[in-house]
């Protein structure tokens, strides 16, 4: 018996059945859940066409978003993809998680990751617990995870990898009889697919922009870069426009790809049974942007396509939605298409019931980035922004190795050492104040700071009312050093190991498996790994292995029973 045990047996099994019981929600009677796909862009605002931008060549979005219904209200957690991601696997911000910091296991600090809460799960998790068959492709980055696949936590997925395609992975869910929950990235809009091969600092580096380089190449139709709009805080020079002109080919690449997976639903005649996502992790790959809390660093471009048999009567197909939604509000919306209950836990709600009230608020955050200390949080309504510097007198812009690889970053330091940036330009890189209000409706770029105007005091007031009501409803990790977080997290700078499982019996004779709180449950009997959910027999035809894992912590050893 594990030590930590201490109450009688029977008891002890009679609850974990039931714990057992609420955490394994059955699917739904009736019809077969519908499947879902998620595809998620990288580093990419409202350049769609489908969103009204005149230059942006994406046919294929544009067609999914005929048939779907478009959210351009959709703000992202954070202006950078792990916290981002961490956000939106889980639900909850990233500053209650603890990984905030841009990233935990490259952290100039100490290298660590984030320990959630033990009742944190990820929503693929959940999925994966009722019968969904989960993938995804390379990229994890959830700050309890490393990077890419293959790094935790091995509970989320049946499947992960740079090797795993949706034709594979359709195949797999099908030859099990499971509906499928797949979530594929694209790499093709990140950042690095802007900077050209001769300006990156590496051998990775380089060679991922010389493959988009090769594939802008490719393309029968280039933007042209004299016809773009050069936002008011860039120098308006030829290397800014080359580099945005790259970035719009970038995405005509990428839709291409979302057009192609498109093809492989309705060529398995899946797509009426498929519901698709599509949004993008955080906005522009471009400086003062992406890393940032303005609306060009959160503020993404959300299409949702619900099979004619599925989709809510409030929506119509082809249509705009205008309602707020937070990328913390999509776990308990994914989980609700599978006919699943959001967790308690989950600081968002389903932003597409019919019953849930619209949203008044979006919340951010943004702390240290690579290099660069910081801690800023943002509060947005329908129409003002609210931004809290926690370290005022500092410049937003600074040197930062992997940023400084992008044209438009070093037009910008030339400029500024030159003397030639005008004040929207300049107003990046001077001392930033306590705090700022941006009215979006008369100033979209986010260059009019209102917070000192007595004209907008009751606006300032409110917004700041909203932020300390957040701050009274949603922990905030990033007041404790983020050295104190890491060694609260890996204690001497070592990741913990999760405890290893144990068997017991329960009182109607069934083999019951136990775990320390928190830690996720898999077994293999034969089959392959999968989610442990009920009690198995007793005396199994084969050996039953189990392992346990915790968010953030190492895998547990395998423990078998019978023991051999």
């Amino acid at each position: 018996m594990h030590p930590a045990s201490r109450r009688p047996l029977k008891q002890r099994a009679l609850t974990l059945i039931g714990v057992l019981c609420l955490l394994s929600v059955a699917v739904p009677a009736g019809a077969r859940p519908p499947n879902l796909l998620v595809l998620m862009a990288e580093d990419l605002s409202d350049r769609v066409g489908a969103f009204g931008d005149p230059l942006a060549r994406t046919p294929n979005l544009d067609r999914l978003a005929q048939a779907g219904v478009r959210f351009p209200n959709t703000f992202t957690t954070a202006g950078v993809c792990a916290p981002s991601r961490a956000a939106f696997i889980t639900g909850v911000h990233q500053i209650t998680l603890g990984a905030m910091h841009m990233r935990t296991s490259t952290s100039p600090v100490a290298p660590y990751m984030a320990v959630p809460d033990p009742e944190v799960k990820a929503f693929p998790e959940l999925l994966r617990r009722a019968g969904y068959y989960t993938f995804t492709d390379r990229k994890l980055d959830y700050q309890f995870s490393g990077i890419f696949a293959g790094t935790g936590p091995e509970s989320i997925w049946d499947a992960e990898g740079a090797d795993v395609t949706l034709d594979a992975a359709l195949s797999a869910a099908a030859d099990q009889g499971r509906p499928f929950f797949g979530l594929i990235n694209f790499l093709t809009t990140h950042e690095s697919a802007t900077f050209l091969p001769d300006d990156t600092v590496n051998d990775a580096g380089r060679a991922v922009a010389a493959r988009a380089a090769s594939a802008r190449a490719a393309l029968p139709e280039r933007t042209d870069p004299a016809r773009l709009t050069v936002p008011p805080y860039y120098p308006d020079d030829p290397a800014v426009r080359a580099h945005l002109a790259d970035h719009y080919d970038n995405v005509q690449i990428m839709d291409a790809q979302v057009g192609r997976l498109v093809d492989t639903l309705r060529a398995r005649n899946l797509l009426e049974k498929t519901i698709i996502l599509w949004t993008t992790d955080h906005g522009d790959a471009l400086p003062r942007a992406k890393r940032e809390l303005f609306d060009s660093g959160i503020r993404v471009p959300m299409i949702v396509r619900w099979p004619a048999a599925l989709k809510p009567d409030q929506f119509a197909a082809g249509s705009e939605d205008p309602r707020l939604v937070s990328f913390v509000d999509l776990a308990p919306a994914l989980l609700a298409m599978a006919g699943l209950p959001a967790e308690s836990f989950h600081h968002g709600r389903d932003p597409f019931d019919a019953e849930t009230a619209a949203r008044r608020y979006v919340y951010a955050s943004r702390d240290r980035m690579d290099e660069q200390r910081d801690r800023v949080r943002a509060v947005r309504d329908q129409r003002f922004k609210y931004l809290r510097f926690f370290d005022p007198g500092t410049p937003g812009a600074v040197h930062l190795a992997y940023r400084d690889q992008g044209r438009i970053m070093q037009s910008l330091w030339r400029n500024l050492d030159s003397g030639t940036l005008d004040e929207p330009q300049r107003q990046w890189f001077e001392p930033r104040p306590r705090e700022a209000l941006y009215d979006l409706a008369s100033d979209p770029w986010e260059l009019v700071n209102l917070a000192e105007d007595p004209g907008f005091l009751p606006v300032l007031t409110r917004m700041r009312m909203a932020y300390a009501q957040w701050r009274l409803r949603i922990p905030d990790l990033a007041d404790l050093p983020e050295v104190d977080l890491a060694e609260t997290f890996w204690p001497g700078g070592r990741q913990p190991v999760t405890s290893n499982p144990w068997f017991e019996t329960t009182p109607d004779g069934h083999l019951a498996i136990m775990a320390q709180p928190g830690a996720s449950i898999e077994i293999d009997d034969g089959n392959g790994w999968r989610p442990y959910t009920t009690p198995v027999p007793a005396i199994p035809d084969r050996p039953v292995r189990a392992r346990a894992v915790r968010y953030g912590q190492a895998l547990s050893a395998e423990v078998v029973f019978p023991a051999p």
